[in-house]
């Protein structure tokens, strides 16, 4: 990442005070009661942070969250800000620090996840959990999902505590477990259980983000919701038989042919409200060739020169279909029984979700492939009584 993002969320937090964090009229108080921040220490600190913490391996699964925690709760220490940390299982904690504000108005609440996706070492020229500055920039796993959201984070709390901004809400910072996947020991434990530690009015989370260009920003992204995970398995069936005679029901060339066609098959374009907004709000910032593309989104050829050329605007116009896992086979030898992959599914906010697995299964068009939504599976696997947020 970039060194500049690690610190990004820093710069939009504190002009949001009128609103967000205190004054009730008029300038924002904290003009008025202390000095501005200075940033580029506050940048040059976070750096130092984020390289630190980017060294505490925290991959999920196992998590071992409470390494991260700690680290942060030694910072927190030091300026004298109390912290707690609260695990639902050993070593999966989740930290929470607040700094108080006069109650005039409900807390905000700035978080971040503590646990990264795992890493295949082999192929990154450096060492994933070294924190290497070169260059201006920083590498690391979890340098921007989400260890940099969190120091960002923690340097604000830091900031406004220096600083001794007056505040009209109390100020939460909270980093968490579990977000890569075991909901259950980070954001379910705590609302379940620790609801009255977080509860507040506004949350900045992970989402969102900021441009420069020339030294100045050039856009801010809000982030208005989230496109829901609804994961699916494709399970291909046929006849095991031995490796020697070719069978064309062999169920791994039936699985492959499968995802073939939903490939093949975009998921329509749809426009909502926000994107809407968002595009036409792009089109103003951006070269006369992309300006056209993003005010002519009615037009088909336009919107298959975005899928071609920006895959991550054009997931913004549809529900995505994206294989991430396939399994199948026991033995070099042997035709397996089944053969399966995974979906990752992110529809759109008003999909229809039964209709869209209808609608795949007609363009997979194969009796012995069977469409399964994965959800219903990975919620079986979880402990009774526990819920499931589906990012």
């Amino acid at each position: 990442m970039k060194i500049l993002l690690a610190v990004a969320s820093l710069i939009p937090i504190l002009p949001l005070v009128p609103e967000v964090l205190g004054s009730t009229g008029g300038e924002p108080a904290y003009l008025n009661a202390a000095p501005m921040p200075d940033f580029a220490a506050a940048r040059e600190e976070a750096v130092r942070f984020l390289s630190d913490y980017l060294r505490i391996d925290t991959v999920n699964p196992p998590g071992n969250e409470t390494r991260g925690a700690q680290y942060l709760q030694s910072i927190l220490a030091r300026e004298g800000i109390p912290s707690e940390i609260f695990e639902l299982v050993p070593g999966r904690g989740n930290l929470v620090a607040r700094i108080g504000g006069s109650g005039a108005k409900k807390p905000l609440l700035i978080m971040g996840h503590i646990d990264v996706v795992g890493v295949e070492r082999e192929k990154w020229t450096v060492d994933p959990f070294g924190g290497l500055v070169r260059n201006g920039f920083l590498y690391g796993r979890g340098a921007t999902d989400d260890k940099s959201h969190g120091v960002a984070g923690l340097e604000t709390l830091l900031l406004l505590h220096r600083l001794k901004i007056p505040l009209d809400r109390d100020v939460i910072f909270m980093a968490e477990a579990g977000e890569e996947s075991s909901y259950q020991v980070g954001i379910d434990f705590m609302v379940e259980r620790h609801w009255d530690k977080i509860a507040a009015e506004f949350a900045l989370a992970e989402g969102g983000g900021m441009s420069e260009q020339d030294g100045a920003v050039k856009q801010v992204l809000v982030t208005a919701t989230e496109k829901l995970s609804r994961n699916m398995k494709v399970v291909a069936h046929g006849v095991s038989a031995h490796g020697s005679v070719p069978r064309a029901d062999n169920p791994l060339l039936r699985l492959s042919a499968a995802l073939l066609k939903l490939a093949a098959w975009p998921a329509p374009m749809r426009l909502n409200e926000v994107t809407r907004a968002y595009f036409s709000r792009l089109a103003t910032i951006s070269p006369p060739e992309e300006a056209f593309l993003y005010t002519h989104l009615e037009d088909p050829a336009v919107v298959e020169k975005i899928r071609s050329r920006d895959p991550r605007l054009d997931a913004l116009l549809r529900t995505t279909i994206v294989p991430t896992i396939e399994q199948g086979g026991f033995r070099d030898n042997t035709i397996p029984a089944t053969a399966e992959a995974t979906l990752m599914v992110r529809p759109l906010p008003d999909e229809d979700v039964p209709a869209l697995m209808q609608r795949m299964r007609e363009v997979i068009d194969d009796p012995a492939v069977e469409l399964i939504p994965a959800w219903v599976q990975d919620r079986r696997r979880r402990p009774p009584g526990s819920t499931r947020r589906c990012f």
